[in-house]
């Protein structure tokens, strides 16, 4: 057993001791629970295949949660298993806190009338921090977008919360810029027109601020994502404030990839980079005066 994960065992709360001694009270010092299912997964957290385990005849909880959304959206590379329990809770299967790199779930989301059932994922690199995530089917990522993607993607989506507060808007990058580009001169001129009709709504005294929020996808360094996003969000941020818009009430930045909304695991490039497209986008979001 690693130090690191050692120490934290002092620290969680009865939960997660009551958790792990009820599965593993025996096996604890020798690491209990399935430590991999998924083949060839490397010390990055990466698969070579991504194997999800049999609900009926491995789950401990084959009916699953009714996982808070909020949560899933806030759960990101990076996460120790201390802060993905405190989110998640309970692996469904039979897997445990120490020497442990996958965690699987079983979650419900009511959709449509209905109940969606999904599977989820989190595979851990060899510091046992959570890397990578992955649905099945893999349509169940779509669950957790605010709202749904518009087609054409350039559409601006239906504000999120009322009007007369603020109003949120999302435009796909690649409705406004070929792959891999970013400046004015780049915008497709559909995605120009998108930008127009944004600045038309956005100017005048009615909106005191606006934030414009670049986002890439996960291919490249991080380095050059997040450069990539801010000029993404500066080149938004140019073509409203020619629009109209005050350019003293835009603020633009770039996130690089650190806030998906779809989780992908193609091995096929040019697939991969066509499931995370709802990743490559800008977000603008308009506060109202007198709002705050």
């Amino acid at each position: 057993m690693k130090k690191q994960e050692s120490n934290k065992l002092s620290r969680r709360p009865s939960a997660v001791l009551s958790w792990v001694a009820a599965g593993c009270a025996a096996l604890l010092l020798a690491g209990c629970g399935t430590s991999v299912v998924s083949k060839g997964l490397n010390a990055e957290g990466v698969a070579s295949e991504v194997v999800f385990p049999d609900i009926a005849n491995r789950a401990t909880l084959p009916e699953g949660t009714f996982v808070n959304r909020d949560n899933l959206r806030a759960v990101g590379a990076g996460l120790s298993k201390d802060q993905l329990y405190d989110l998640l809770g309970t692996p469904h299967f039979q897997e445990g806190m120490f020497g442990v790199r996958e965690w699987d779930y079983v979650f419900n989301f009511r959709s449509g009338g209905g109940v969606t059932t999904c599977q989820y994922k989190v595979l851990f690199d060899k510091d046992y921090l959570a890397r990578n995530f992955h649905w099945k089917p893999d349509s169940c990522a779509a669950l957790l977008a605010d709202t749904p993607v518009p087609a054409p993607a350039v559409a601006v989506a239906a504000p999120t919360v009322p009007a007369a507060a603020t109003r949120n808007f999302r435009l796909t990058a690649d409705a406004l810029f070929p792959f891999d580009r970013s400046g004015v001169s780049d915008l497709k001129p559909e995605g120009r027109r998108a930008l127009d009709r944004l600045a038309a709504e956005l100017k005048g005294a009615q909106y005191e601020r606006v934030e414009v929020v670049g986002h890439t996808d996960r291919l490249g360094s991080a380095e050059y994502n997040l450069r990539l996003s801010q000029q993404r969000a500066n080149t938004v941020r140019a073509v409203l404030v020619e629009g109209g818009v005050a350019a003293s009430r835009i603020d633009a930045r770039g996130r690089g990839a650190a806030e998906p909304v779809v989780q992908c695991s193609q091995s096929a490039r040019a697939a991969l980079i066509d499931c995370l497209a709802p990743n490559r986008r800008v977000d603008v979001s308009a506060q109202a005066s007198g709002s705050r």
